[in-house]
């Protein structure tokens, strides 16, 4: 999967799909576009209004802020997804999430969310569905 399908999977298809699995290309190109946007909107933010003393005075704050907005659902969907492709539940992402907000433990719910996102996913079918790479891939071995 491509840089432009895998936004357009995410955006389109599955901007809110938190059932079946994806593959790394998938999230990593997502990844990609979503950091690639937010530096674009920052940047321009910042050259317009270097000594600017409030942020909302700067439409392109304002637009960033929308866009975050907008995305932040397609990027929970996705994350959720990766874990499936890992034959791991999405309440883990909730449960390394709410761990986050304890001190000094961030660093290890970070670490391992990321582990879990460069991990390649389980071959062939799994409980959450099949492989993302291989769809004709069957999980009986003397089928």
């Amino acid at each position: 999967m491509g840089f432009t399908e895998a936004v357009r999977t995410v955006l389109t298809r599955k901007y809110a799909t938190f059932s079946g699995r994806a593959s790394r290309s998938e999230y990593w190109w997502f990844q990609l576009f979503n950091w690639g946007l937010g530096v674009a909107l920052w940047f321009v933010s910042f050259l317009l209004t270097p000594n600017s003393a409030s942020s909302l005075s700067n439409p392109f704050s304002v637009i960033g802020g929308l866009i975050s907005l907008a995305l932040i659902l397609p990027q929970i969907a996705l994350q959720v997804r990766r874990f499936h492709d890992r034959n791991i539940s999405g309440w883990w992402y909730l449960g390394l999430i709410v761990a986050c907000f304890i001190p000094f433990v961030i660093f290890i719910s970070v670490l391992v969310i990321f582990v879990i996102s460069v991990l390649p996913g389980t071959e062939g079918p799994n409980k959450f569905g099949q492989d993302p790479l291989r769809p004709e891939a069957r999980a009986e071995v003397f089928a």
